[in-house]
């Protein structure tokens, strides 16, 4: 693909977003490569995905040259159809619910500007680890308009209210020690990509079975109430306890080996 990369190592998926020349810029080339990238990794036998870009940036947001096909055109007639995530999501939104919709963690490693519609990419992660010197925006407000890639799902979950207005409101960019006390970052490193890298190893090391059950779990409790959190924990519970990946875990701890799943 002419946008994105897709590699695969030991049961982790490297997404990379190739478009150094533009700082990754979002155009519908990229978009139609990101989520072809995401179903790719949903079909294939990873068990965690890194996100990144390469060249200066993570993601600069929307290549707004590229928005010159929708002029004259009905916006509602583009936006409001639903073509994917069955029957959820327009393609714009699902460039960022994809990776929030995967079975398996996704890690996001951002450097350089993470803008727009780059940040709502990250958004969709699991984890985002950041540079020291990375910088955040909500930016549509910039253009007089509003977040539409799933930001308004993804970012209530992770910021307070007033944090998400002033961000939405504003359109300013936040350096990443700013955005890590807000909620937006996991973690600063200073080689992101290496510190993605190792976490995805300790958690491609788990047992698959499990971290997929651990996902579906969490996003059952950030969004229930306590008596489907409650059956939901019981109920993937019991179907890990005694099977294969479970008594390997347990065989490998016993015998201080790492854990080989089949």
């Amino acid at each position: 693909m002419s946008r994105v990369s897709v590699t695969y190592e030991n049961h982790i998926a490297h997404v990379r977003m190739i478009r150094a020349d533009k700082m990754n810029a979002v155009d519908q080339d990229m978009i139609t490569a990101l989520i072809a990238a995401g179903e790719e990794v949903a079909a294939s036998d990873a068990r965690v995905v890194i996100v990144s870009g390469e060249g200066k940036a993570f993601c600069a947001g929307i290549d707004i040259s590229g928005l010159s096909g929708m002029i004259g055109k009905d916006p509602a007639e583009l936006l409001m159809p639903r073509t994917h995530g069955e029957g959820t999501t327009n393609q714009w939104q699902e460039v960022a619910m994809i990776w929030a919709r995967l079975e398996i963690p996704v890690i996001a490693a951002v450097h350089g500007v993470c803008f727009g519609a780059g940040m709502q990419i990250a958004l969709g992660a699991d984890i985002r680890i950041s540079a020291p010197d990375a910088q955040f925006a909500v930016m549509e407000m910039k253009w007089g308009i509003v977040p539409d890639m799933g930001g308004m799902v993804l970012l209530p979950k992770l910021v307070r209210s007033d944090v998400l207005r002033r961000l939405t409101y504003t359109a300013q960019p936040i350096e990443a020690a700013q955005a890590e006390r807000w909620g937006l970052v996991t973690e600063i490193a200073d080689d992101p990509l290496a510190a993605a890298q190792e976490l995805a190893e300790t958690i491609a090391g788990k047992s698959p079975s499990a971290i997929r059950a651990a996902k579906r779990l969490i996003a059952i409790a950030e969004i229930e109430d306590e008596v489907t959190v409650l059956e939901a924990e019981s109920r993937l519970q019991s179907e890990l306890i005694g099977k294969p990946h479970q008594m390997e875990v347990i065989a490998a701890t016993f015998a201080k080996r790492p854990a080989v799943f089949k």
